[in-house]
């Protein structure tokens, strides 16, 4: 997992991801400000929205959402492209492939940590030999969870599982 805050922290992400995929493992990456070209290689990219935007550019429906995404992605040499979407769930891209997974109502009071949960629970769920898409299912019931408490949060397995039944 590559988090990137902007701060400088990952100078050297190109050979970090070197070393990673030449060890076989994947290379997830929360991606920051407007030059995606220093994650091209990676795994999987998940922007939330409005950094997509800042990168992809706005869009009125979502025919645009997908095939900017799609480029993005292609460009990027990325396996996948999962964009969170807030109230509006979060997409996964991969080739010839779109899956949406709605948000699940709930009571929102803090969404502090919420891009974090999900690129964790995703790197959890991949390492157990999940498919991306249900690791992305799982993330989104995660991630709901994390925003419905009070300031920077965790979320159990316990919780997860019942959320889901």
């Amino acid at each position: 997992i590559l988090s990137d805050y902007g701060k400088g922290g990952l100078a050297h992400i190109a050979e970090m991801m070197q070393l990673a995929r030449a060890a076989g493992k994947p290379v997830l990456v929360d991606p920051k400000g407007d030059d995606y070209a220093r994650y091209r290689g990676a795994t999987l990219l998940t922007p939330n929205r409005s950094e997509f935007r800042e990168v992809a550019g706005s869009w009125k429906t979502e025919a645009e959402l997908n095939a900017k995404a799609e480029q993005l992605r292609t460009a990027l040499q990325l396996e996948a492209l999962l964009v969170t979407r807030s109230e509006d769930g979060m997409s996964l891209f991969r080739a010839n492939e779109v899956l949406h997974e709605p948000t699940h109502t709930r009571e929102v009071f803090d969404v502090s940590g919420a891009g974090d949960t999900v690129i964790a629970t995703l790197a959890v769920m991949l390492a157990s030999g999940a498919d991306l898409s249900d690791a992305m299912r799982i993330a989104n019931r995660a991630a709901g969870i994390v925003v419905g408490k009070l300031g920077t949060a965790v979320v159990s397995r316990e919780e997860i599982i019942q959320d889901m039944q």
